[in-house]
């Protein structure tokens, strides 16, 4: 049970104390707090000898995470452990470590662990704010964050955090109040400032581009089509949907994100182009160029949604077919992907308990408004499994080889199974494959081959023999989590895949007797 939120500010004995004042740390910690990691390393690499060696190698451990170096970081963490093992600053940069390399329990435990201490850390709420958003839980996640405000606003990356939960209003009111604090009188930099400000004012009546159901009805059933590679084989399921009255068939995707569309497709739809918005995916070619599209109207069975957005890909795409959809986009609803049947069903989610019932949209882009709900389990979901989201990405705990549990991403667009590099070398042995590519949103990679490998996940094992592996650290970088893998079409194909994104829920029956 989570406890300390109002802890007094003495440490508990035999922790380290906090850091005194002093110019070197202040130096150290104000690079990192301004961008300069680089800096800020050399700075910290030349204070790790006592008594400032805790706080050095914490002020390490966060900035090799920013640089994206995981290891590093696990390396720095695990030194300011064995200098001070008792000391919350240790604790919580390995808690920030573990969090980046997908061990999501273990650090909430530390987080949870120096709050309940009595230790006023602020970047220990910070870190369990992560988790709670991770785990859909941002009624808490918003408590974390104010508390960890309230103990540091100085921290770019509370900050940062806090100012995400706030309203346009709010957003708009803190940017104008900065603007007043200011002291210098440069008339670009006024208008730079005053210009975000502006955009986030609040006009009366509803948001725009909400993508809101203008339809009567509130669920659909629709067939899905089969994408074949071949005369024989089938690598996926296409949706039929409809913009500005235009069908598209549309790659439907779980590992994907939003509406995404070719721009032959949106230049026949009438689709207005309003601003560039490069995407990322697998690949070697970096961020394919696009731009987001206003669309009047997007019809989806028997639902219809009007002002959406979109995004669409300019030309020389890897994309087969119209475009993809991701299933987050019906995070309104419960999404029901009967694969073996090939049916998509989208229905009303519970309600949750003295609320009124939220309208239904359409995410055909990210959704950046906050939330400050916490999960809701209905009773008749009492069976589903637990996931993590990060933003599109659903993760689900998955056990390799009965040995270590990794977190591997739900994926109807990969065709088959795979994992990453590193998490194979964990478990099996692995080889190279130099005549296979896989291919993805930014062009193609290279990939290995790992011997036997079985993934356990929801109570479902899936055995493989000369799995691919590739290498996910860029996936993972972008996300912030390590993604150690993807459960492909291969699998997913013989479950029925019930999909909660509101309250991260998932339900996966099987429906095939190959698969157990």
């Amino acid at each position: 049970m989570l406890r300390g939120q109002n802890a007094t500010t003495t440490a508990p004995a035999g922790t380290s104390p906090a850091p005194a004042a002093n110019p070197s740390l202040d130096d150290a910690q104000h690079l990192y707090r301004t961008g300069k990691f680089d800096e800020a390393v050399q700075e910290y690499q030349s204070l790790t000898s006592e008594p400032k060696a805790v706080f050095a190698y914490t002020g390490l451990a966060r900035c090799y995470l920013k640089l994206r170096d995981p290891d590093n970081a696990f390396n720095a963490a695990n030194k300011a452990m064995e200098v001070a093992p008792r000391a919350p600053d240790a604790q919580v940069a390995l808690g920030e470590v573990y969090f980046r390399q997908g061990k999501i329990p273990e650090a909430e435990q530390l987080f949870v662990k120096v709050i309940n201490s009595g230790a006023q850390n602020a970047r220990s709420y910070l870190g369990l704010a992560r988790v709670s958003a991770a785990a859909g839980l941002f009624a808490r996640r918003k408590k974390m964050i104010d508390q960890a405000y309230a103990l540091d606003p100085d921290d770019t990356d509370i900050r940062s955090a806090w100012f995400a939960t706030l309203t346009a209003a709010e957003r708009a009111k803190v940017l104008r109040d900065a603007f007043e604090k200011r002291t210098d009188t440069d008339a670009n930099a006024k208008a730079s400032t005053e210009k975000p400000t502006e955009t986030l004012e609040v006009q009366p009546g509803p948001p725009a581009h909400t993508c809101r159901m203008t339809s009567k009805v509130g669920s659909t059933r629709m067939q899905l089509r089969q994408l074949m590679v071949d005369p024989t084989n089938f690598r996926g399921y296409v949706l039929d949907v409809k913009l500005n009255g235009l069908t598209s068939h549309l790659i439907l995707d779980t590992g994907g994100s939003g509406i995404l569309v070719e721009r032959k497709v949106a230049e026949k739809a009438g689709i207005k182009r309003l601003g560039e918005a490069p995407v990322r995916g697998l690949g070697d070619r970096g961020p394919a160029p696009a731009y987001i599209g206003q669309v009047d109207s997007i019809q989806v069975g028997d639902l219809e949604f009007q002002d959406c957005r979109i995004r669409v890909v300019e030309s020389n795409s890897v994309i087969t077919e119209d475009g993809l959809i991701g299933a987050d986009v019906f995070s309104s609803f419960l999404v029901d992907l009967d694969l073996p049947n090939a049916k998509l069903g989208l229905s009303p989610l519970p309600a949750r308990p003295d609320e009124p019932d939220a309208q239904a949209g359409l995410e055909s882009v990210a959704d950046t408004t906050p939330r400050f709900h916490d999960r809701y389990i209905a009773p008749e979901m009492q069976s589903y499994t637990r996931v993590f989201r990060f933003g599109h990405e659903l993760l689900i705990p998955t056990l390799l080889n009965d040995k270590i549990w990794k977190l591997f991403d739900i994926d109807t667009g990969s065709t088959g199974t795979m994992i990453s590099t590193e998490a194979a070398r964990e478990v099996t042995g692995l080889s190279t494959d130099t005549r296979s590519r896989v291919k993805g949103l930014n062009g193609t990679m290279g990939v290995s081959r790992a011997d036997y490998v079985k993934v356990t996940f929801a109570n479902i094992s899936q055995k493989n023999l000369s799995l691919i592996a590739i290498d996910t650290k860029p996936i993972s970088d972008d996300a912030g989590v390590e993604i150690s893998g993807f459960l492909g079409f291969s699998v997913l194909r013989m479950l029925d895949v019930k999909i909660d994104y509101r309250d991260n829920l998932v339900n996966l029956t099987v429906t095939d007797p190959n698969v157990r």
